[in-house]
């Protein structure tokens, strides 16, 4: 019995030093950043309407066909559009906001026919891509969201839609806040993106927008005085982005 019990305190040992390494050989998983946070909150925007088509679906169905001589222009993008008061900064002017938080080009591509073609406009100012350089639908190469332009692009002209094609702004890290956002999306990655963007509208004959020229300072950030958290424009950001727009919109829409 002695003999038996010794055995059995052995491999008891033997058992939980085994469970232990097993355990110890398991890498811990670092909490999700604030970033990855915000991404799994998106999950069922994702699966269940991508695109986010249901946002204006009732707002366009309201909306009136543009009246004769109207010079309809809509404001397509992401944050940095849906947050523009676009009646305070273009008083009077048939001015339509259709920008959707957090949205990449690919979204945008997929409600396009609904929040632009649908409402008849003069012309598009499309303003996106930092969102892609994000990565906030995934990862994505430059050359697919060139691609993305591209199609809205071709969609517009088929559609006898002028277009102004924006400038990605620029970014800073120059306050607590703007880090996560200024980490997310490297400057040499926009600089990249904008060429194309500048090159492409030459060659098509779009209008490029130049925000990023205007807003950048000596270091090739943005002016930090023009966005609290480095990347949506403040007051002052868009008192400055406002009188660009409507040269750009000019060209197209006299």
């Amino acid at each position: 019995m002695i003999q038996r019990a010794f055995w059995v305190g052995i491999l008891s040992c033997a058992s939980l030093l085994s469970s232990a390494g097993a355990q110890s050989a398991i890498p811990k998983q670092s909490p999700p950043t604030h970033f990855e946070q915000w991404r799994n909150s998106r999950v069922n925007i994702y699966m269940n309407d991508f695109g986010e088509l249901a946002r204006y679906r009732d707002e366009n169905a309201r909306l009136p066909s543009p009246a004769p001589g109207e010079k309809r222009v809509v404001f397509f993008g992401d944050s940095i559009t849906d947050i523009w008061p676009l009646a305070e900064y273009f008083p009077g002017k048939p001015y339509i906001n259709r920008g959707i938080s957090g949205q990449t080009t690919a979204q945008m591509l997929v409600r396009f026919r609904q929040d632009v073609i649908a409402l008849q406009p003069k012309a598009v100012v499309i303003l996106a891509g930092t969102n892609d350089i994000a990565g906030n639908t995934g990862p994505t190469r430059i050359e697919d969201i060139e691609a993305n332009f591209t199609s809205l692009a071709e969609l517009a002209k088929a559609n006898r839609i002028a277009i102004v094609f924006s400038s990605v702004l620029p970014v800073h890290n120059y306050t607590p806040e703007s880090h996560d956002l200024f980490a997310q999306r490297p400057p040499e990655k926009i600089a990249e993106l904008n060429r194309w963007l500048k090159t492409y509208c030459a060659a098509q004959g779009c209008i490029y927008l130049d925000y990023f020229s205007a807003m950048v300072d000596r270091s090739g950030l943005l002016r930090k005085e023009l966005a609290n958290d480095g990347l949506h424009p403040n007051q002052a950001g868009y008192k400055l982005m406002a009188p660009l727009a409507e040269g750009a919109i000019d060209k197209l829409v006299p």
